[in-house]
């Protein structure tokens, strides 16, 4: 599946049959010698208050905690393999996300970002770099560029993704373009797989931020390198912010099997 061009693998791992090594996973998700993808995601029956659960990797095979794109297409992946009433949620290594799924998007609402640094500099090959970050569900650094098509997303990018300053569990790396009051272009380098064609945690720490800092309405769109525009709206008091929702496609790119 794919959601914004953003693509995963999903298995339905409810029986617990499928056990994955870090290498098995990094395998599968390889472009080249695998099914490829920008990370593997397996249904399991939930443990807790959520319907379902999830065990979510990277492309590289390591643990995330989240992910806004794969929520999208976990949600549709339930209600096309198990059914439903359009209405589920689901519980990750962050919190117990909620998803709504309708006929041509779906709507995730996330758990409360947290973590909010505004204004920070760092140091870089490129020299001082003013940015900004924000968890929402995975960590995430935005800095604003004039054009996003033109930033250095896998040099500078994976440099922020790896400095100190973001020790020891890095960061994932956000270039921010506002193209009009309410409309941002970004590009985001993810930690364990490098540039994609969206992210959806990204979207969400970029609109967040750039309505912050500009003293936006808390609805805004997003364009992402794979062409989609996400929407992103949120309540807001001051410096918190809570029902952070995420809205986009989450398309079937094809079924079969695989040898592991």
């Amino acid at each position: 599946m794919n959601g914004a061009g953003n693509d995963f693998v999903l298995i339905d791992n409810r029986d617990g049959s499928a056990t994955l090594s870090r290498e098995q996973i990094a395998k599968l998700c390889h472009r080249q010698r695998g099914i490829g993808a920008d990370g593997l995601i397996l249904l399991r029956n939930a443990e807790g208050e959520g319907d379902w659960a999830w065990d979510f990797y990277n492309a590289d095979g390591s643990d995330a905690e989240m992910c806004g794109n794969g929520a999208r297409c976990f949600a549709s992946y339930i209600q096309h393999t198990i059914g439903g009433n359009g209405e589920l949620s689901f519980e990750t290594a962050c919190g117990l996300i909620r998803a709504t799924i309708g006929d041509t998007a779906v709507t995730v609402c996330l758990t409360d970002p947290n973590g909010l640094a505004l204004n920070e500099t760092i140091t870089t090959s490129e020299g001082e770099q003013s940015l900004h970050s924000l968890n929402t569900g995975v960590p995430h650094a935005v800095l604003f560029v004039d054009d996003a098509d033109a930033a250095m997303v896998d040099n500078l990018g994976s440099e922020i993704r790896h400095h100190d300053h973001f020790a020891p569990a890095g960061t994932n790396v956000n270039f921010v373009q506002i193209l009009s009051p309410g409309k941002i272009r970004v590009r985001t380098y993810e930690r364990g797989v490098g540039e994609t064609l969206a992210c959806g945690t990204g979207v969400c720490a970029s609109a967040i931020l750039t309505a912050q800092l500009n003293d936006w309405p808390a609805d805004v769109q997003v364009q992402v390198l794979g062409g989609d525009t996400l929407g992103v709206a949120f309540d807001t008091d001051g410096e918190n912010f809570s029902q952070v929702q995420l809205t986009g496609p989450a398309q079937f790119v094809f079924e079969g099997t695989v040898a592991v």
